[in-house]
This record gives C-alpha cells, sequence and structure tokens, in this order.
C-alpha cells in the first residue's frame, strides 16, 4: 500500500494524535495501526490495559491527569481522558479496491470530489462502515490527510474503512470501469430519483462538494446523474447527510 504525503496537521515528528474513547479504542483493536504511546486519565487505565493484553500489543502507556491531556490536544477537543500518539493508516491503491471489488458480485464504493472538511469526511466514513461500503475513494490533492477530528467524528470507523487516494479522480473512475463498476454522480439538477435506479451489481457514487458539487470533467465520466427526493425548500443538504441517505439506498438492494 502506498504512504500517505506528511501533513500540517502532525504532532511528534510526523505522527497524528488521536483522542476520544472510541478513536482510542478502536485504534488499540487495529493490528494495522502503529501506535508509539498511548495516554489516559487513571480511570480509563485498566480498560486500555485490558484491550492492550486482548490484542496481545505492547504499546507504552502513560497515565496523566486531564489538565495535561487538554494541552496535549487542540483546543475543545472532546478526549473523555483517552489519547493516543501514532502513525497515518496506510492508504491503499485503486488496484488493490478492484481486486476487493472482484470478490463479490454486488459492491458499492465511494467517490469524494474535492470535499475538504476533516469532520464531513469523519462522519461520512461513519456511513460508509454503517451501510457495508467497500471503500472510500478521495482525490490525493484536494481532500485532507487524516486528523483526530476525522477519527472523532468516524467514531473509530476509520480503523475500518479502505481508504484510497487518487492522484486523478476522472481516470480512477474510468479504472474502475473498467473492473465492472457502473458510476453514478450525484447531482441536484438531475431527473432520475436514486430510489429508480437499478441498485445490482458493481456502483461506484461520486459526491461533490457542497457549494460546487462535482467538477465537470468528473460528473462527464459519469454513467448516470441521479438527485434525492428533498423539498424544494431546501437547496441542499449538508454532504455528510446527503452522503448517508445515499449509502442507505444504495445498500437496500
Amino acid at each position: 500500500m502506498s504512504k500517505k504525503n506528511i501533513s500540517e496537521n502532525k504532532n511528534f515528528s510526523g505522527q497524528i494524535l488521536l483522542y476520544g474513547r472510541h478513536p482510542v479504542l478502536a485504534a488499540i483493536n487495529n493490528p494495522k495501526r502503529k501506535i508509539n504511546k498511548i495516554f489516559c486519565c487513571k480511570e480509563n487505565a485498566e480498560e486500555i490495559k485490558t484491550i492492550l493484553t486482548k490484542n496481545k500489543r505492547n504499546i507504552a502507556l502513560s497515565i496523566i491527569d486531564r489538565k495535561e491531556l487538554d494541552k496535549m490536544l487542540p483546543r475543545d477537543a472532546v478526549h473523555q481522558g483517552f489519547a493516543l500518539q501514532c502513525q497515518e493508516l496506510e492508504d491503499y491503491t485503486l488496484d488493490e479496491i478492484c481486486r476487493l471489488a472482484e470478490e463479490q458480485q454486488n459492491c458499492h464504493v465511494l467517490i469524494l470530489d474535492q470535499v475538504t472538511d476533516p469532520q464531513n469526511i469523519g462522519a461520512i466514513i461513519r456511513s460508509c462502515v454503517a451501510f457495508d461500503t467497500l471503500a472510500l475513494i478521495l482525490q490525493d490533492k484536494n481532500s485532507p490527510t487524516e486528523t483526530g477530528a476525522m477519527a472523532k467524528a468516524s467514531a473509530g470507523m476509520i480503523e475500518q474503512l479502505p481508504v484510497c487516494r487518487a492522484t486523478n479522480l476522472s481516470r480512477a473512475i474510468k479504472t474502475l470501469k473498467d473492473a465492472g463498476f457502473w458510476v453514478i454522480g450525484m447531482d441536484g439538477y438531475a431527473t432520475t430519483y436514486i430510489a429508480d435506479i437499478n441498485k445490482s451489481g458493481k456502483i461506484a457514487v461520486v459526491m461533490g462538494s457542497e457549494g460546487k458539487g462535482m467538477r465537470r470533467l468528473v460528473e462527464e465520466n459519469c454513467d448516470q446523474t441521479v438527485k434525492l427526493p428533498i423539498s424544494e425548500k431546501v437547496e441542499s443538504l449538508n454532504v455528510s447527510t446527503a452522503a448517508a441517505i445515499t449509502l442507505y439506498e444504495i445498500n437496500k438492494r
């Protein structure tokens, strides 16, 4: 799997800090997550020690008070007395995603075109896992790398979902088509509702940013555009909300 680019959001010489009970415990439970050190308040130590023993992981545990933990993390971070220092998860390649799809008759992936808010992406990751999405595909240059806020918004589900960062989304879409995917783009001006399409087989769903939507070349490479049945009183939904509804509809097959 490919390495990610270094992000300005790193701490501890290129590593990141995850925080919150669900993200921290999920990271410890994930053997692919390379963890350097765990920090926790005294009342959480036994729970962490139990999970470390269960997973046969030998990781340094530092018990500190809540004020020290507050100083380590971003302002207003809801850490619940849990944090850890770790490396980012390694990205999957597009070829690896296609190989995962070979094993399934019906599956779907989600592609995000220039969605940039880490918390929105974290919430989308949580929905992806909830609705059995095979993988999330992002553009490499115009999407944020992994952060503690993203992991927190995903409720730890970032540990469960294959993520691929593609240099060129239009080319990535063509590769998915060659692998047997039918590509649909979410567009509020489409004439077809998502509930009315054939959901069998392999489906790739493309969602653009809230303001600009999909870029022209990305939309032109879709096989079909569809929309959600929302009231005319509402111009659009938050992208994470729209993604949850879309993935629910796709998964109804």
